[in-house]
């Protein structure tokens, strides 16, 4: 129990970020719950800011917990961190909606979501830059590098689900196959960079073989992290590409497909008979 309670962080530019937002998103809530906009009710503001907050919550604490500690010791430890800070919880801040409560003006949001092949790609270069060994290397000795590192992915992680999935006001433009082709190229890049250390044999990060670092190589610590890596980005996308088809199959243009399929699963009904007739 004492890893639970031992090697938490008082990070304050976390902290002091993590107020702010969430005092702001409050109250401005107040606002938005009061003049509710069009198609939204009260109990729907209420779950999106719950998300929101969550959201807020799971950044925070993969930074200031334990785990935080650990991201400096362990390779594994440390992608469990990123999954958390860069996927999970700016998954959970887009599902929110908070920007209403927020104040943020949309259009510059709605700019990026027009360009959303340059989106989904950026993050995909921040998310696989800082894998990079020179990089993670220099989040071990500078704080200030840890976060701009945190900083951005944040920044990927909310620009690159806000191209899958619809955060009001903003409605999705891109249609879902299109989204979902860069859903795939995603799971792509995520699957290469995890194989690539999963089946890694030298040790790419020797910073991390320190004192501290036990209980396996620093070889057995990559490997780990790259399968954590690669699990754990697959379920999200995988949850995502799934919402995606199923929103296909039900929208219009799914039916000429469907129609297609009709005309080609139904036996033709021919105008000549199938034996000759013998007069």
């Amino acid at each position: 129990m004492s890893i639970v309670f031992q090697h938490w962080s008082a990070s304050w530019p976390v902290l002091i970020a993590y107020v702010l937002l969430a005092a702001w998103h409050l109250a401005g809530l107040r606002g938005t719950v009061t003049v509710p906009g069009p198609g939204t009710n009260r109990s729907q503001l209420a779950r999106e800011a719950a998300v929101f907050q969550l959201g807020l919550a799971v950044i925070t604490l993969a930074l200031v917990s334990p785990l935080g500690y650990w991201s400096t010791v362990y390779l594994s430890a440390r992608a469990g961190q990123e999954l958390l800070v860069a996927v999970t919880g700016p998954g959970l801040i887009v599902l929110g909606a908070p920007w209403a409560a927020l104040r943020l003006r949309p259009g510059g949001l709605i700019k990026l979501a027009a360009r959303p092949l340059v989106a989904v790609v950026a993050a995909n270069v921040v998310w696989i830059a800082w894998q990079l060994p020179v990089l993670a290397d220099a989040t071990r000795g500078s704080a200030a590098v840890r976060l701009a590192e945190y900083l951005t992915y944040v920044v990927a992680g909310v620009v690159f689900w806000l191209q899958l999935i619809s955060s009001r006001p903003m409605a999705q433009q891109s249609a879902p196959l299109r989204r979902f082709a860069l859903l795939t190229g995603t799971v792509i890049a995520s699957t290469v960079l995890g194989m690539a250390l999963v089946f890694g044999a030298n040790e790419l990060y020797p910073t991390y073989a320190a004192r501290a670092h036990s209980g396996m190589t620093v070889v057995q610590d990559q490997q780990l992290a790259g399968a954590m890596f690669w699990m754990g980005m697959l379920g999200p996308l995988v949850v995502a590409g799934v919402a995606l088809l199923m929103q296909w199959f039900s929208n219009e243009e799914s039916a000429d497909l469907a129609a297609g399929l009709d005309r080609l699963l139904t036996p033709r009904r021919h105008d000549w008979p199938s034996r000759p007739v013998h007069r």
